[in-house]
C-alpha cells in the first residue's frame, strides 16, 4: 500500500476533510492527497505550518513538558490538525470549519503507525 493511499483513505473516512499531507520538519513533503476542488491550498498552508510547528516543537523542549503528540490550529475558515509521526515527519489534516474534528483526531492517530510502515 502506498502513502497515498493511506492519505486518500484518511482525507475520505473524515466528513469535511480537505487533504492531507506528510512533510519534514524542513517544510518538503512527502507525499499528500488533496481531493480535486480543495478550496485550500494545502501546499503553501503546510509549509508554513511546518514553521510554526519547528518553533513549538523547541519550547516543548526547552520546556522539558513531554513528547508533542499533537496540535490543532483552528481559524474563522478551516481546522487543522497535525500529528507528529516521528523526530522528523509529521501528518497534516486540513478540515472545513464545520469538519468532523473529533473523527480526525482519531483517523490520524490511528492511522500514523501505517504511515510509519510504509516509510520503513
Amino acid at each position: 500500500m502506498s502513502m497515498k493511499t493511506v492519505l486518500q483513505e484518511i482525507v475520505e473516512s473524515v466528513d469535511g476533510a480537505l487533504g492531507a499531507v506528510v512533510m519534514g520538519y524542513d517544510g518538503i513533503p512527502l507525499d499528500e492527497y488533496i481531493p480535486h476542488g480543495s478550496p485550500i491550498d494545502l501546499q503553501v498552508l503546510s509549509v508554513e505550518y511546518a514553521t510554526v510547528l519547528k518553533e513549538v516543537r523547541k519550547a516543548v523542549d526547552v520546556l522539558g513538558s513531554g513528547i508533542m503528540e499533537e496540535i490543532s490550529i483552528n481559524t474563522d475558515v478551516s481546522r487543522v490538525i497535525i500529528r507528529v509521526l516521528d523526530d522528523d515527519l509529521f501528518v497534516i489534516l486540513a478540515l472545513l470549519l464545520d469538519g468532523n474534528y473529533g473523527k480526525g483526531r482519531y483517523v490520524l492517530r490511528q492511522q500514523s503507525s501505517r504511515i510509519l510502515e510504509i516509510l520503513q
